[in-house]
């Protein structure tokens, strides 16, 4: 026999950080370890082993961090907020009615969380239900990245993308923004993996979740005229026109958004008005510069600690000679790069054009899924191989931010804050106390259980939530804005109408020099409940805090004469 020539020792990350073929299975990958002078004299033994395991088992790291995101994210929100946030007494307000569509937004997010009160009841749940959509997004992210820049790759553009805030601090409560993640996230992977395997089940994919980001939030026009404008401009994409898949994908997205379509024609697009007040109007030209640029340096602001991440990605940049591994982006080709410049910057670039163009200001939080690809734009423009010691920087600077985003939710929602700025805060709210306080004297008065409250959504949602009758509410005593009110039952059966102000222990007196009168009903609550009783006011400590909620409330008492006619 010949003499064994031995074969040199290949860099650590030619061998495990770059993606494989797809000829090649997984198990031809070089079992070579590295030398210690290499990595084990630069990183300690337990991070080094780390490292090793995640570079052996991206899958498998990659669902212990989503493990890990859950179950903190949902265990923060579910031990500090004693009462629940806003937009989830709304969602649990207008779930339970079941309609097409609302006065403020589509019904999507609201329907999902009356499932989740339906089906397991406890208030745990529905900061589940958000972080389950914060993950269904992370995957989606990582089926699109690992395609390109393999696992381990996928890893980084995930973890980049856990930065912001979006993803976790403000997530904690289940709202529009938050549903939208996964349904971007899906639609930008469907419209990757359509243009580049051409496949009728991607075609499919995107118009189910274009479609269903409608009944979200009709922000996603940002998402699809982006879309649009790559199939017909981009010289690779457009011959996907010439085949029927693009053409199905419309025809899906439109079939699922037709009900909701129509019901806003016959509302006369009663949302929009919501949406154009909570959007600054245009005061003049110069605010066609001032509102995008403002809404641009928001958002800039929010991806800082995402781009701290980044930094680790493409700093220190790598030697340059013979032994230099490969960029873990190089299965990309140059149409992969325009699809995910499209996908990270197209729907950022459409709201700052929109503002720019009508002078309106743009909300900062309509930033939620608009930076999706961004770690997966970054990783494919870095051009480095995630080596160990680039992974173990990577890696360390994500756990710093994610423990510090951590740190100070739970030093906000403690008593550590609030101790400190008195501000007021809506999850220390006595919803329960007060939930209880109006049944129990309702029944005492009349004899009857609690059917109905007349209140805004925040007083009246709470004591609907809270309460054992969970009654219905007439939001703000209009019934424009909750038409499903039978204002016949609800004289017959009664109802508590509540208002309230709050103060801290001390500036109590400063709420009647404000306006605020626990013995004088409300004018706007006086068209349904102008002959409601009355009654003398009480006040009840916050959860947390020195604040004091001043209750006044009346009793519009039953009048089962109106259930005859």
């Amino acid at each position: 026999m010949g003499r064994v020539v031995p074969l040199p020792r290949l860099p650590l990350s030619v061998a495990r950080c770059q993606p494989r073929p797809a000829a090649l299975p997984y198990r031809t990958c070089s079992r070579y370890k590295p030398s210690g002078n290499r990595v084990r004299g630069h990183l300690p033994q337990s991070m080094s082993r780390l490292i090793t395991i995640i570079e052996r088992r991206p899958q498998a790291a990659f669902a212990v961090f989503l493990a890990l995101h859950v179950v903190l994210w949902t265990a923060l929100p579910a031990l500090l907020y004693p009462n629940l946030p806003l937009d989830l007494i709304e969602a649990l307000t207008y779930g339970r009615e079941w309609q097409l569509g609302y006065d403020k937004l589509p019904p999507l997010p609201w329907w999902l969380v009356e499932v989740v009160h339906r089906a397991i009841g406890i208030d745990v749940a529905y900061y589940a239900l958000a972080q389950i959509a914060v993950a269904l997004a992370f995957v989606a992210v990582w089926l699109t990245a690992r395609e390109l820049v393999g696992a381990v790759g996928a890893l980084v553009a995930v973890l980049v993308l856990d930065g912001m805030h979006y993803f976790h601090f403000t997530a904690a409560k289940f709202n529009h923004d938050v549903v939208q993640l996964p349904l971007w996230a899906f639609a930008g992977y469907a419209f990757h993996a359509a243009l580049r395997r051409g496949r009728m089940v991607h075609w499919l994919l995107l118009g189910i979740t274009v479609g269903l980001a409608l009944w979200a939030k009709y922000f996603v026009v940002v998402l699809a005229a982006p879309l649009a404008l790559f199939l017909l401009f981009d010289r690779d994409a457009r011959p996907a026109l010439a085949t029927p898949g693009p053409f199905v994908a419309l025809a899906v997205a439109l079939l699922i958004m037709v009900p909701h379509l129509v019901w806003l024609v016959r509302t006369d697009f009663l949302p929009f008005a919501y949406a154009s007040a909570r959007s600054a109007p245009s005061r003049g030209l110069f605010d066609h510069v001032l509102h995008p640029l403002m809404f641009a340096l928001g958002q800039l602001a929010f991806l800082l600690p995402a781009l701290m991440i980044a930094a680790a990605v493409v700093w220190p940049r790598p030697k340059t000679g013979d032994n230099a591994a490969p960029p873990i982006a190089a299965k990309a080709d140059a149409f992969d790069r325009r699809i995910v410049t499209l996908l990270a910057f197209g729907p950022a670039v459409t709201t700052v054009a929109l503002s720019a163009l009508t002078g309106r200001g743009a909300i900062a939080m309509w930033g939620y899924p608009l930076w999706l690809f961004l770690g997966l734009w970054i990783v494919l423009s870095a051009r480095t191989a995630v080596e160990p010691t680039r992974l173990r920087r990577i890696a360390g600077v994500w756990a710093g931010v994610f423990a510090l985003f951590a740190i100070v939710f739970a030093a906000t929602y403690s008593s550590v804050l609030p101790a400190i700025d008195h501000r007021y805060r809506a999850v220390f709210y006595p919803g329960d106390r007060l939930a209880d306080e109006l049944a129990r004297r309702f029944r005492a008065a009349t004899g009857r259980p609690l059917t109905y409250v007349i209140g805004t959504m925040w007083d009246g949602g709470n004591v609907a939530h809270y309460a054992r009758e969970q009654p219905r509410v007439l939001i703000d005593g209009d019934w424009r804005r909750a038409p499903w009110i039978d204002l016949g039952d609800l004289r017959s059966k009664g109802a508590v109408v509540v208002w309230t102000g709050n103060a801290a222990a001390g500036d109590v007196d400063r709420l009647k020099e404000a306006g605020f009168d626990p013995t004088v009903m409300p004018v706007g609550l006086r068209a349904v409940a102008g002959e409601a009783q009355i009654q003398p006011p009480f006040t009840l400590p916050f959860r947390r805090g020195d604040r004091v909620l001043i209750v006044g409330w009346a009793i519009l008492r039953p009048q089962p004469a109106f259930a005859e006619r």
